[in-house]
């Protein structure tokens, strides 16, 4: 175990050979600190925390009781490989929170940005990038293999499906089932999720005007008419807006991935509903 001499370590805590502990880290009672491990400084485990396999923690990463990090994936093709998770600095984990590492199949790695606040017994699975200051309330489940973009708000037991995008400043309602990729800057709710209309405060946060609101609004409106293939619309948007920032990141969003599922607003709603 590499330390320094500011680490606070419980006398009923193991911390394996080989483990890399920061200045400043503090490992509470009852924790387990594999000898792949990084803990960078400032770390907080406050009790009965399980960190396994490569694993590393970003600076000043708090993490409460009985989350359980880096463990194997549950992937039946797994066979052992050293693969990684990664998480971020300033994190605020909360009790009973997991996240697994990557497959060799897979990213070879799970990765968890900056600020995330991930609370009581949410899950990211194996293979997942998410990005900085993301909010997963409790019970929210992220399936293998998905990306979530900054800013993201995954609100109470919401299950989001395998392989699924989520864009930047998006917001998913509470206990949504999300099967399809959800645009930034929208609001998906339901089970299977529809979109709902934006996510206005996500909006604002990224520092949209009113007028960027309507626009984006008029945007999304356009290309989810039904009344014309999805590539007409892309184009007639890109031609109508496709200079507001926002509008050309959501074309971005949805052309750079070839043919996928989408969130799509339920049949007979626009995405005006909120008056913005």
């Amino acid at each position: 175990m590499a330390a320094h001499s500011q680490v606070s370590i419980h006398p009923s805590a193991v911390i394996e050979k080989g483990a890399e502990l920061g200045a400043g880290v503090e490992v509470g009672p009852f924790c387990h600190v594999g000898p792949d491990v990084v803990l960078e400084d400032g770390v907080h485990l406050h009790s009965h925390v399980s960190i396994a396999g490569h694993t590393r923690i970003g600076a000043r990463t708090q993490v409460f009781a009985h989350a359980a990090l880096g463990g194997a994936p549950q992937d039946w093709k797994y066979k052992g490989e050293p693969t990684t998770l990664e998480i971020g600095a300033d994190c605020l984990i909360r009790e009973n929170f997991t996240a697994h590492r990557g497959t060799a199949t897979g990213r070879g790695f799970t990765r968890i940005g900056s600020k995330c606040m991930l609370m009581v017994g949410a899950h990211v699975a194996h293979d997942c990038i998410l990005g900085d200051n993301i909010v997963m309330a409790n019970g929210s489940l992220l399936a293998g293999h998905c990306e979530v973009g900054d800013n993201v708000v995954i609100s109470g037991l919401v299950a989001v499906h395998q392989f699924v995008r989520i864009g930047r400043g998006a917001m998913l309602a509470g206990a949504a089932g999300v099967a399809g990729d959800v645009l930034p800057y929208t609001m998906a709710q339901g089970d299977r999720a529809k979109l709902r209309g934006l996510n206005i405060v996500g909006l604002r946060r990224s520092g949209a005007t009113r007028e960027d609101v309507r626009e984006v609004r008029r945007a999304l409106n356009m290309l989810f008419d039904r009344a014309r293939p999805a590539a007409e619309n892309v184009e007639r948007v890109r031609a109508a807006h496709g200079g507001n920032a926002r509008v050309a990141e959501m074309l971005d969003f949805f052309t750079n991935r070839g043919k996928r599922i989408f969130c799509v607003p339920a049949l007979g709603h626009g995405l005006d509903e909120d008056g913005e």
